[in-house]
């Protein structure tokens, strides 16, 4: 099977003032079509630059990346736009959800960018929410949700426009380890269903629900199992 995802040599410099900071060092790795993904490490390994490369949210300094067979190092901003939001969906540990607006909402902006018709765009993020067992919420703002109801709220906007990757950034970062454990459920469930799921952690527990992990130390992968 081809690799989904395949970086070789992959390295991010920021300059900062005088100095460079080095967050990432010859990062090499590999994905394929439905794995389950784990990317562990300490605060400052480089976990989260990863991931940012890997949906196409930052550009590497140096080294190859290929997704789906195609280089993005050659791709334009607008080509980067498209894969973000056609190929890739995000959940990240804030949550990032507008507090003024209902659940469905939040859920259904990303079709807007797809031009799906507010009646429909509706109907297909309630069904979203239905599906992470917040078919009671659907109207209700973000400031009257518990966090791990915001979290399936954040799932369900991702899920949106159907992508064939979920990228989860400590997804259970601001939650108890009882709402943590219903988050991973979701994106185990969402796994079996054929998703390619990258969590970003450096939670043991929740790393332990990738198949396969990849740990970073310092801008490096330490080890690979």
């Amino acid at each position: 099977m081809n690799d989904l995802i395949k970086m070789k040599d992959v390295t991010k410099v920021y300059p900062l003032g005088e100095i460079e900071v080095h967050a990432l060092r010859g990062v090499d790795v590999a994905i394929k079509k439905g794995e389950f993904i784990s990317i562990i490490g300490p605060s400052g390994s480089g976990k989260s630059t990863l991931m940012h490369i890997i949906g196409c949210l930052d550009r590497a300094t140096s080294g190859s990346y290929f997704l789906r067979g195609k280089d993005v190092n050659e791709m334009d901003e607008n080509q980067l736009a498209d894969i973000r939001k056609e190929l890739i969906g995000f959940i990240f540990q804030d949550f990032y959800l507008l507090p003024d607006v209902p659940a469905w909402y939040n859920v259904s902006l990303p079709m807007i960018y797809d031009r799906i018709p507010p009646q429909e765009r509706k109907e297909k993020a309630i069904s979203i929410l239905e599906n992470v067992d917040l078919g009671d919420r659907v109207n209700h703002l973000p400031n009257q949700l518990s966090g791990g109801e915001r979290q399936r709220v954040a799932i369900a906007r991702a899920l949106a426009n159907e992508p064939e990757i979920i990228i989860a950034d400590e997804p259970t970062g601001n939650l108890d380890s009882v709402r943590g454990e219903e988050i991973l459920k979701i994106l185990s469930d969402l796994h079996k269903t054929g998703k390619t799921i990258i969590i970003v952690s450096h939670e043991k527990y929740v790393a332990e629900k990738g198949k396969r992990k990849i740990y970073l130390k310092d801008g490096r992968v330490e080890g690979k199992d």
